[in-house]
């Protein structure tokens, strides 16, 4: 089956960030396979049996190299079925879709309305260590920081746009 991470605060390329390659490497020594790095954000399409502990092993040799990221990690067919649920949505120009560390946050718990309110989001849709936003204006994205608020762990979020993107290109046969 196919996985995607999401790794945190990486911009390949960029001075003080790992490499694609560094990347792609560190999964496959990992025991990845059909490894494809999307975009330049730490976005990683790959397949493996045990994607929790290829993810922990590639961050462990992004680490020895300097580059300690988090990173989150879950099946490409649970992302597709989470973009479905929100494609065609008249906002969806504004969705996050946020990972975390496994948290469920209670999308109905007053304290995180009030929380995401402050952020200028709103929670849509919430499961086992992810969450959807929607962003009160265009071009902004405020789902990072509101979820690890309300979880007190690391957490990164692409665009539903993002998603989409990435969904095209690999879940064919996914």
């Amino acid at each position: 089956m196919r996985h995607v991470a999401f790794l945190r605060n990486v911009n390949q390329g960029q001075r003080g960030h790992p490499s694609t390659e560094m990347i792609r490497d560190a999964f496959a020594a990992a025991g990845a396979t059909e490894v494809a790095l999307f975009q330049s954000n730490g976005t990683v399409v790959f397949r493996g049996d045990d994607p929790q502990r290829m993810l922990d092993d590639a961050l462990g040799m992004l680490a020895a190299l300097g580059f300690e990221r988090e990173g989150f990690v879950l099946s490409l067919p649970a992302l597709a079925d989470i973009a479905a649920a929100h494609a065609g949505a008249p906002d969806v120009s504004r969705r996050e879709v946020t990972l975390n560390g496994g948290a469920t946050i209670d999308i109905a718990d007053e304290a995180a309305v009030r929380e995401a309110a402050r952020r200028h989001c709103r929670m849509l849709d919430a499961g086992d260590g992810w969450v959807v936003t929607v962003n009160d204006r265009e071009r902004e994205s405020n789902a990072t920081p509101t979820v690890e608020r309300l979880t007190g762990g690391r957490a990164t979020s692409r665009s539903m746009a993002t998603v989409q993107r990435l969904l095209d290109r690999h879940l064919d046969g996914g």
